[in-house]
């Protein structure tokens, strides 16, 4: 059962839409005198009021109509919407004959604190629209006042019947079409999400990154006060910080695909995102930080915009698909069986389709889990080297496989000096990975050379969830790479860091190579080492398999 509930039925935008017309206002420092001059304006024809009064059959919709108050950053004007139509202004209305909704329930609401914002987003501007849509006989697109999108033509209106000859009335400062019935209020992906209870865990926490930001761009600036910009009228932006990041799921003028799990499934999907994004006690804000990311994580390759899609029955992408990486950010297939919304429940709301899946259709090393490399040729990566040098080259073996196509040379500073160089891994999660180091043949640079093994040993060094530094000696394994070919190392399998080192400005994480060849060796083994990169190869973590 779904259960729509009046807590957030005005939802949430980048900016509210239903006040698009203030922006020829701002120059006007009194809202209510803006309004009453706009009203006394008169004319030969009547305003839109007038023209409303003069049916009788909306005398419940000019009732509620009079007795809405204009919002504006969330506070009441002093001005009806009675009032604004009666002005000079240009506007569509689209009016509900009398009997077809409950006028009383709308007049009590509109005596509750948050009435008129209520009644405004689901009712009032969704009956009105800002500027001419007139019926014709080529349906076309228009947007109401809150933003919804919506059609017109053929004697309907979002497939509502106008009455008979009540269509394209005309009148001075917009035009009027009699409705059969009022148009019916499309939620938004965000809004549903936000009032129906089945997936409600998942809009409460969303819309906790809800924030208002102050615009000087958009506010009406006065004079200055002890060196001090002070505004006469003050714009505020409403902005969701997740959504930013993951896909603009109240914007009504986009579309998008979304998949959500069911209600029953949500919670081990989202306990098991919390467990790869764990930081350390001393990150700042840490605990917010995990369910950010974590969120983050799970709903940027939930979300898909239909306009960078060219096929969404071929495949769908998520707005970070980068081709350089086709592993990640793109499911082909969808719809097929084995497709990540295959026999899902679709259901299509006012900016898009909203696909609710028995089990969650994504998997964590195709997501947000993904293979981290350290080139061997970024040298900024290295944090500290003894006893060696080291420079960068370009592959130029055609038929060898090099990651970035460069790699880095360490050459030991004397023929028998053991080196050591440090390297810092950048963004590990709280979860399992294979350390690796891919190792070149000597023959990459010159063909000639007697080819050798490296020997070297290898310490991640990192913290744990307190903080405190940790090592793990890799067992004190003594690794030799296969100098025949490109060798994939494993230095550490499955091996879980504890905590999450994300964007982390501070040293946290990292790989310290050491060669260990001894004098009696120096024949058998080589102390330069090509390296092409630390590869971090991601793995289920244990304890959420």
């Amino acid at each position: 059962m779904i259960k729509i509930t009046n807590r957030h039925l005005i939802g949430s935008s980048l900016i509210i839409c239903q006040l698009s017309f203030t922006a020829s206002l701002v120059s006007c420092s009194d809202w209510d005198d803006h309004y009453e001059e706009a009203a006394s304006q008169a004319g030969a024809e009547s305003t839109l009021w007038q023209t409303m009064q003069q049916h009788p059959e909306l005398s419940d919709f000019r009732e509620v109509l009079s007795k809405t108050m204009v919002m504006r950053q969330h506070h009441k004007t002093g001005v009806s919407y009675a009032q604004l139509l009666d002005g000079a202004q240009t506007f569509t209305v689209m009016a509900p004959v009398n009997g077809t909704f409950n006028k009383d329930s709308l007049l009590q609401l509109l005596q509750s604190d948050r009435g008129d914002s209520m009644v405004v987003r689901s009712f009032v501007g969704n009956h009105l629209s800002y500027g001419l849509a007139n019926n014709t006989a080529t349906p076309t697109e228009f947007f109401l006042l809150n933003s919804k999108r919506a059609t017109i033509g053929q004697g309907q209106v979002l497939g509502v019947p106008m009455q008979p000859g009540g269509d394209n009335v005309s009148a001075r400062g917009g035009v009027l079409h009699i409705m059969q019935r009022t148009l019916p209020y499309r939620h938004n992906l965000y809004e549903i999400l936000l009032n129906d209870e089945r997936y409600q865990q998942v809009g409460q926490l969303i819309s906790s990154y809800d924030f208002d930001e102050f615009s000087p761009t958009l506010s009406v600036e006065g004079g200055m006060v002890e060196g001090q910009q002070v505004y006469v009228d003050s714009v505020f932006v409403e902005r969701n910080r997740l959504l930013e990041a993951a896909g603009a799921i109240a914007a009504e003028d986009s579309s998008f695909i979304m998949a959500l799990p069911t209600a029953a499934e949500w919670p081990s999907v989202y306990n098991e995102a919390l467990s790869y994004f764990r930081f350390d006690d001393t990150v700042e804000g840490c605990d917010s930080l995990q369910r950010f990311y974590a969120l983050e994580g799970l709903l940027s390759h939930a979300i898909f915009s239909r306009t960078i899609q060219q096929s969404a029955e071929d495949s769908l992408k998520t707005y970070r698909y980068y081709n350089k990486y086709p592993q990640y950010e793109v499911y082909h297939r969808p719809f097929d069986q084995g497709g990540i919304l295959y026999g899902a429940e679709k259901t299509d709301y006012s900016n898009g389709t909203l696909y609710t899946t028995p089990q969650w259709p994504f998997d964590v090393l195709k997501t947000f889990h993904k293979e981290i490399k350290a080139e061997g040729e970024r040298t900024g990566l290295i944090t500290d080297f003894s006893a060696a040098t080291f420079t960068t080259r370009r592959n130029t073996v055609d038929t060898l496989s090099v990651s970035e196509n460069e790699y880095l040379v360490i050459t030991p500073e004397k023929n028998t000096s053991n080196w050591t160089m440090t390297f810092r891994l950048n963004n590990t999660l709280s979860g399992a990975y294979d350390i690796c180091a891919i190792v070149l043949p000597p023959t990459t640079y010159d063909p000639s050379v007697r080819v050798r093994p490296c020997k070297f040993q290898a310490e991640v060094n990192y913290v744990d969830t307190l903080g405190k530094a940790k090592t793990y000696n890799c067992e004190n394994t003594k690794f030799t790479n296969d100098p025949e070919r490109v060798d994939t190392v494993v230095l550490a399998e499955n091996f879980v860091f504890p905590a999450c080192n994300l964007y982390q400005n501070n040293i946290k994480v990292t790989l310290k190579l050491k060669c260990n060849i001894t004098a009696r060796e120096t024949s058998q083994y080589s102390r330069e080492m090509f390296l092409d990169c630390i590869y971090l190869r991601p793995k289920k973590t244990p304890t959420t398999e």
